[in-house]
């Protein structure tokens, strides 16, 4: 029974991206948080502001479900447009956390807490869109998606991209 309940379960897809994000990456987020949302998926985000919380924002216009994994322990933190505030009390390690309970990864902007999502994403196999994020080059010679990590130019091409990872990985 336990495996017919693990295949009717939403995807957790999260959203990484900065706390003091450009306009165009808020914008971004709640379109993404939005798109997420009317494909029924889960979406996780490090519960605070910025890019978190501008995809909190656009789950909750859609009527989604949006988790936010916040760093501290008091779930009066998170931000407003959570549907629930889980405190950690991990600090940074809270982005392990994220990227280890999120079928797919997707950053819009970022800082280094953006880079180090990516990092583990990457390094877990999770599928990982990036739009406006990180552009990374291996020392080898491997560049984006030689390592796994696709750039889309507009939520709606990444979330489509992560539409095809998650129906792949389900057969």
């Amino acid at each position: 029974m336990a495996t017919q309940g693990a295949a009717t379960r939403r995807p957790l897809v999260a959203v990484c991206g900065g706390s003091t994000p450009r306009p165009t990456d808020l914008a971004a987020a709640r379109e993404v948080g939005r798109l997420c949302a009317e494909r029924g998926w889960t979406v996780l985000c490090g519960g605070g502001g910025g890019v978190m919380g501008a995809v909190a924002e656009g789950v909750r216009a859609a009527g989604g479900l949006v988790i936010g994994l916040l760093p501290g322990t008091d779930p009066a933190a998170g931000h407003w447009a959570l549907s629930v505030a889980l405190p950690t009390g991990l600090g940074e390690g809270r982005n392990w956390l994220l990227v280890r309970a999120a079928s797919g990864v997707i950053a819009v902007g970022g800082g280094t807490g953006t880079l180090s999502e990516l990092a583990l994403a990457l390094s877990i196999g999770r599928p990982t869109a990036a739009i406006g994020s990180w552009r990374l080059h291996a020392p080898d010679g491997r560049e984006g998606a030689a390592l796994g990590l696709q750039a889309h130019p507009d939520p709606a091409s990444a979330v489509a991209w992560m539409a095809g990872q998650l129906e792949s990985d389900a057969l």
